[in-house]
């Protein structure tokens, strides 16, 4: 992308100071309503979605008004759905490993800081090629490879120290 297609518009950033100063109350009212912190953030999501959808019809100053009604609704909605009556939650969910080796692994590489995580995370667990993974986060290749040694170094002292305490 090029730094014009990045940079806001300004009817963009006009969403953006709206979701900056109401994206807590959207939040916590479609936490108060689901009580679950995914289905909240789901909610918040989608009611942000509509007022971008429907800025021009929203009488301006009555934004907050508006996405609380949203946000009811798409709880209201979202637990009458069918849907949610048949499932359950997804509490103390635990990823499935072969081996113990295998979680102690991953729950290294998930203690990793986000950028290092992201590069490790797609090139051994999605097979990513170095060049792709700078694709798809917007690095050089360079970026990655460096990215990658330094959280291979991090995990391998990280991993020692697990297995000699």
């Amino acid at each position: 992308m090029t730094p014009e297609q990045t940079a806001p518009t300004p009817a963009h950033s006009g969403i953006l100071e709206l979701y900056e100063a109401h994206k807590q109350m959207v939040y916590r009212l479609a936490l108060s309503y689901t009580k679950s912190p995914q289905d909240a953030e789901d909610v918040c999501q989608t009611a942000f979605l509509r007022l971008l959808e429907h800025r021009g019809e929203i009488t301006p100053r009555k934004e907050r008004q508006w996405l609380a009604t949203v946000t009811a609704n798409l709880c209201k909605s979202l637990l009458r759905s069918a849907w949610r009556r048949k499932t359950e939650p997804l509490d103390g969910l635990e990823l499935p490993f072969d081996a113990p080796e295998e979680n102690e692994v991953f729950q290294a590489v998930m203690s990793l800081k986000e950028e290092k995580r992201a590069v490790i995370y797609l090139y051994y667990y999605e097979g990513y090629s170095t060049a792709e993974v700078g694709q798809i986060l917007g690095l050089k290749r360079s970026t990655v490879s460096t990215r990658l040694d330094r959280a291979r170094k991090r995990l391998k002292t990280k991993l020692e120290a697990d297995y000699a305490g």
